[in-house]
Formats: C-alpha cells, structure tokens, sequence
C-alpha cells in the first residue's frame, strides 16, 4: 500500500503531547482495553476508553469500574465520560482526578444513539446553551491539571445545529481540545462527512486544538482531512475496525518519529493481528470464552476482502477458544496478498438518516424546562458502554 504523507506533525492536548496527532474514537463494546493496547501496538496517539456513565462511575457500578481500568502499559490512561446532570458529572471527573485514574477525560456530546438522545443526553445536549455550559465549566474546574476535552457533532438536524456556539463555549470553559465529528445526530453514520463544518469550527474556535472526525477510512483520508480543515488532529472511529494497524499507517503518513516501516497486510498479517486480539481480549475478561465470544463480531471486519470462504468466516464467528481459532486459521491460505480496494472504504453500520429520538417539548426552548428536565433526571440509569 502507497501512502501520501504529509510534513510531520505532533499534537498536544494541554500536558499531553502526542507523537501523532491521531485519537481513537470512542465506541462501544470495542475500545476496551484489549482493543486499545492491540491499536497502540502498531502507532501512536491517544487511546481513549468506551463511553463511561458519570453516575455509575460516582455509583461505583462494578462493570464501570473494570471498564475505567487500564492495563499497565496503556500511557496516557483516557476516559470518556458521559452525562447530562452538572453535579454527577463534577463528581465523576473529581472520582478520576482523585483515585488518579486518567491523564484525559473527553466528555461526550456526540452520540447519537435514540436510547440517549431521547432523555436529552448526547448530540442533543448542546441545544440546551446553559446546560451545556454549566457541565462543561464545572467538569473542567474540577479535572484541574488534568486535560478535560469535549466530542460533539455538528447538531441535532440541519435546523437545529449547535456546533459553533457549542465550541465557542467550550473554548471559553477551558477545555483542551474540541472535536467535531461533522455528521448531525439525525444522520447517524450515514452519507458524507461535512468536512467544511470542521473547517468552520477551526475558524471560530482559534485557542485550542481543533479535531476532524468523521470518514476517516486510510491514512490518505488523514492527510486530506487536515489539509482541507486545517484541523489539529483526527479522531478516528469507524475505520480501524478489524485494522488496528490503521494507526501505524496514520503514524507514518502524519510524521510521526519511529513509526516504523510499512506493513504488508496480507493474510497472515492478519490472522496473526486476530489472534492477537482474542488473546487480548482472553487477558481483559479473564476467561477464554468469553473473550472469544467478543472476538467474533470482529470476523467480517478483519477479513473485510480476503479470501476467506464462507464456512470458515461462519466457523470463526462461533468459536469459544483460541485453540479453534489457531485450527481455523491454519486452513486458510496464509500467503495470500493484501487485496486492495476489496479491503478498502466503510466498515461498520452506517444506518440511515432519522428523525432523532428527544424528549417532548426538547426544541421548543435553548432553556431547560418542563418536560425535558424531566427527561434529564431518567437520564443517567443505563450502565456505561452504550
């Protein structure tokens, strides 16, 4: 694979300077800290934790507390919050900074998921101006030294959009860094990335970094989306499922020193890359086949395009240990060579626009009454995660 490279360029997210300017994006049920160690392996960046709930944090929910855990060598330690009350999410923050559990806390103001967005939580946030300013002014004062960042998309829909004053109130908070992931919530994944609206944040919000999420497919994506944008940094998501090696490639297309050389991603590349994340996920569970369990929502990701045949795709994705795994493995043609463009572009669920899920009465008013703050108060009683 030839990648476009681009003149080297670090990032630095207050204390926190990166050797590449690349963040991993949040998501649920893969950016546990198998997958996080398995992605730093191969680059470099900042690594950031599945989306954590600021109540069952400060309620000290044991699934909660395992998944804010990191493993030794993970440096810095990232964890993204989730919240839609001011006090539980200063509370949180506190609970981190104190217990020294992070060196980065990212709220999120991204997600777009209906069971989130229907209570207020989420992409909807950031309608409600003073809601969102108190929460973001509060978590910063009490993250202190520790770098506090904010994630947000560019709205609710095309009529209701907030990134702009969202980003303007975040700069003046005090956050670190503002990432913009430039689809809508009623977009979910689906169509194109509007880069030009990351490109528009940049301009307004001119004291702190700026980063581009959103269709972040190759290293060449990378390069292209900072060139046009003049963003600081990428936040990728989507594009390195079943590639964790992505962030080697974004490591030596963005400059980063040592990244090393190139890799030939060809079948056995990659079934040494799968095996090596089902014994990291084994490691993280502590139990084999659970652990194996989680690998194979995986399968179609990481053999995205090769010649894999269908019964042992189907036979990976039952499999309950490593044993199976390394029997599967070894039928298939190791030597195959990476196959280009059949391996290439969207991974993952892009959905379909939608109208957002939001509680009764939420758009009527930028303040919080009525009906939505009682939405806000339901907010919070999922476990983290989702």
């Amino acid at each position: 694979m030839s990648i476009a490279t681009a003149p080297p360029s670090t990032l630095r997210i207050g204390p926190i300077a990166l050797d590449a300017p690349v963040v991993l994006a949040p998501m649920a049920g893969i950016t546990n800290t198998a997958f996080r160690r398995l992605c730093r392996e191969y680059g470099a960046g900042l690594y950031v934790s599945e989306m954590i709930t600021s109540r069952a944090l400060v309620e000290r929910n044991a699934t909660t507390m395992r998944l804010i855990t990191h493993h030794e060598s993970e440096t810095p330690r990232s964890i993204q919050l989730y919240g839609v009350d001011p006090g539980t999410v200063e509370a949180a923050v506190r609970l981190l900074v104190e217990e020294d559990r992070a060196d980065h806390i990212d709220l999120n103001f991204g997600c777009p998921v209906p069971k989130v967005t229907r209570k207020g939580g989420g992409a909807a946030l950031p309608w409600k101006l003073g809601l969102f300013r108190e929460i973001v002014e509060r978590a910063a004062r009490a993250a202190g030294s520790v770098p506090l960042t904010v994630k947000m998309r560019k709205g609710i829909d095309p009529d209701h959009l907030t990134y702009l004053e969202a980003g303007r109130i975040a700069e003046g908070a005090g956050v670190s860094s503002i990432a913009l992931h430039a689809r809508t919530a009623s977009e979910f994944y689906s169509g194109h990335a509007d880069w030009a609206a990351i490109e528009k944040l940049k301009s307004a919000v001119t004291s702190v970094p700026v980063l581009g999420n959103g269709d972040i497919w190759s290293a060449e994506d990378a390069v292209r989306m900072m060139a046009e944008t003049g963003c600081d940094g990428v936040v990728v998501g989507r594009g390195c499922l079943g590639r964790p090696w992505l962030f080697g490639d974004l490591a030596r297309a963005l400059g980063a020193p040592d990244a090393g050389a190139p890799v030939d991603a060809d079948l056995r590349f990659v079934a040494a890359a799968f095996r090596r994340h089902a014994e990291l996920l084994t490691e993280f569970f502590e139990d084999e086949q659970r652990g194996c369990r989680d690998i194979r929502k995986h399968v179609a990701w990481y053999f995205k395009g090769y010649p894999v045949g269908g019964d042992v795709r189907a036979r990976l994705a039952t499999v309950s240990s490593l044993d199976e795994i390394d029997e599967l493995l070894a039928l298939l043609d190791l030597d195959a060579p990476y196959p280009g463009a059949a391996a290439e572009g969207q991974r993952g669920r892009a959905g379909t626009p939608k109208r957002p899920a939001l509680p009764d009465g939420w758009l009527e008013s930028r303040e919080l009454t009525g009906a939505a703050s009682t939405a806000l108060a339901e907010a919070e009683t999922d476990h983290s995660g989702g």
